[in-house]
């Protein structure tokens, strides 16, 4: 599962999480398959985003260019490490910017 910008969201998509309002009320649940008129009401609520199934981290490892080996990844990881020690290592942002931090110093040649 993973949060999912609202405009990327399409009809048929199975939420993994209930939908709240900014003041915290539950406009749908989780399992719900999403309709147009879903999608208007999280609009017209103020939802910015929604838990979709399917969407994760399976994804953001598929996102690694296929030309960047894993053992140097690994190492730029761990060279980032102190940058990050303050963090929550496991939330998915972070996890997101690790990476890209990541490839970027592999890509700059500075691992």
């Amino acid at each position: 599962m993973g949060k999912v910008a609202i405009e990327n969201i399409e009809t048929g998509m199975v939420l993994a999480g209930d939908v709240h309002d900014r003041s915290g009320r539950m406009l749908l649940g989780a399992g719900a398959e999403l309709t147009q008129k879903h999608l208007i009401i999280f609009r017209t609520w103020g939802v910015l985003e929604a838990d979709i199934a399917g969407h994760g981290s399976d994804e953001a490892a598929a996102q690694i260019p296929a030309d960047v080996d894993p053992l140097e990844l690994a190492a730029a990881e761990q060279a980032l490490a102190p940058l990050f020690r303050h963090t929550n290592r496991d939330h998915p942002a972070i996890i997101e910017l690790m990476q890209l931090a990541a490839l970027r110093k592999i890509q700059h040649g500075t691992v």
